[in-house]
């Protein structure tokens, strides 16, 4: 008599078998599947959104496929956020395209979603790794229109998903930063990391919450686990933050760090942050330059064998550079890699206007050296070497110590420089202003270091009005001489 049961019973009763213990492979489950399958044409969609909301777990469902399917040809009905929002959350990870419809739907619906709403629709689409801009900027606007005080668990789901997503909007971190500081102290420690390794992510700088982060740490140190500091150490490297309590919070790092067996990859990216915070004593480098240490990354060809390997030569260049006590052990010269004049296939459109504004400027191509490597891991966009006249001479005849394997042999002149340009991107920036992140601060201390003069060419994030394009203009100490004439906007002085 099953064919006489109502439709809401039905899909009620689907649900309710499993509860009493009955075989999925049985006859009575069986059953009640086959004639829900023949009613799937005739069911409301929202007794199919009940249903795809149970059959989410069991993948090897006979129903799943089709339920899906019809969904995904009924999407037009569906009404009310709810609804969108939980086929969304629970059910839509399994049909790319039932995906694309709910997203359609979610932004026609954007305006009456409630926070928490916004929250689930943001972590789906964070946990799913679909960056949909134009509904991540529509849900951003309708979150600013909320009122105030949004929930603790919003701030830190909403956070996640916006690093997740690498998706930057001003007003929404400025306002999750803001609300955020007050509840700071009744996280715990796993929240705080999680939070402040998200606002590095995205390259976010509240210094009042980076502030108050590091303060939580002082407090709660017995609290926290190393890595938990390992992970607030790292952000504030990303982020270049150098607290105003920052004697205690590293000598309190330095203590917990003590007698600790870190894995080789933590430890390098430990030691690494150290080094942009300037805060890499010497038995931190020795432990990571020795070669009992780093033979175990040598011959390793994924990616992240090559980041931290490129990291151990920037610790390199550390050791060499900005610690003078420091006697070794270092890298083998062989291991440094500095090559120069690499591929040019992905140079952007700003290293590609310095290298065709340079010979017209230094009066021929040769009297430069283009997009080079150096041994100290950083790459240089162009440089040159500038006699006491600030006249360039042909910069392959000379010495450079900053290569594996140099051309010439000549010294340097009395009175000559090295002029190193550095294009800077947006990317290498924070998104709050025009302050580099750590990393560009590291190469630009170690450049300095090496003898080099810099000049800093960044993308301005205005357009020119008479060109329509973006500036290209040099934030570097002005050097004497005449200003070098770039086709991409006004001069770059020298």
């Amino acid at each position: 008599q099953i064919s006489q049961v109502w439709n809401t019973s039905l899909v009620q009763l689907l649900r309710s078998l499993p509860a009493l213990g009955l075989c999925r492979a049985g006859p009575q489950v069986r059953s009640v599947e086959q004639e829900v399958l023949w009613r799937l044409r005739r069911l409301p969609l929202r007794q199919l959104v009940h249903l795809a909301e149970h059959l989410a777990g069991q993948r090897d469902s006979p129903l799943l496929p089709e339920v899906l399917r019809k969904l995904e040809l009924r999407w037009t009905e569906l009404e009310g956020t709810r609804t969108v929002v939980t086929l969304m959350a629970k059910v839509a990870h399994l049909s790319p395209s039932l995906m694309e419809r709910l997203e359609d739907k979610a932004l026609e619906l954007a305006e009456q979603l409630d926070p928490d709403e916004i929250r689930r629709i943001m972590l789906a689409l964070a946990f799913q790794q679909r960056r949909c801009v134009p509904l991540l900027r529509a849900l951003s606007y309708h979150l600013l229109q909320k009122p105030p005080e949004l929930a603790l668990p919003v701030l830190t789901d909403l956070l996640f998903a916006y690093s997740k997503l690498s998706f930057q909007q001003p007003q929404v971190l400025h306002r999750l930063s803001l609300e955020l500081q007050p509840h700071l102290g009744t996280l715990s420690p796993t929240q705080v990391t999680r939070c402040a390794r998200s606002f590095a992510a995205l390259r976010w700088l509240s210094r009042p919450l980076a502030e108050a982060v590091a303060q939580y740490s002082l407090d709660n140190s017995q609290d926290m686990s190393v890595s938990h500091l390992c992970g607030i150490v790292l952000s504030f490297a990303r982020l270049n933050f150098q607290p105003s309590c920052s004697e205690e919070f590293f000598t309190m790092f330095h203590e917990r760090l003590q007698g600790q067996e870190l894995d080789a990859h933590v430890l390098t990216d430990v030691v690494w942050a150290l080094c942009v915070l300037e805060q890499a004593r010497p038995p931190y480098l020795r432990q990571v330059l020795s070669p009992e240490f780093h033979t175990r990354l040598r011959g390793d060809t994924s990616p992240r064998a090559q980041s931290l390997w490129l990291k151990l030569i920037h610790i390199n260049a550390t050791a060499r550079l900005e610690a003078p006590g420091y006697q070794g052990p270092f890298l083998p010269p062989e291991a440094l890699g500095g090559d120069e004049d690499k591929d040019k296939a992905k140079a952007t459109p700003l290293q590609q206007g310095l290298w065709e504004a340079l010979p017209g400027a230094l009066g021929g191509r040769d009297l430069a050296r283009y997009n080079v490597r150096t041994v100290f891991g950083w790459d240089i966009d162009a440089e040159v070497v500038l006699d006491s006249d600030n006249k360039p001479l042909p910069v392959r005849d000379f010495s450079a110590p900053h290569l594996s394997h140099s051309q010439g042999t000549k010294p340097l002149p009395p009175g000559a420089r090295r002029v190193a340009f550095l294009c800077w991107e947006f990317p290498q920036f924070s998104s709050r202003g025009r302050d580099l992140l750590g990393r560009g601060a590291l190469a630009r201390r170690h450049l300095r270091r090496a003898g080099f003069h810099l000049v800093e060419v960044s993308r301005e994030r205005r357009e020119c009005r008479d060109l329509g394009t973006p500036k290209a203009t040099c934030v570097s100490p002005a050097l004497p001489g005449p200003p070098l004439t770039c086709p991409q906007g006004p001069a770059l002085s020298r």
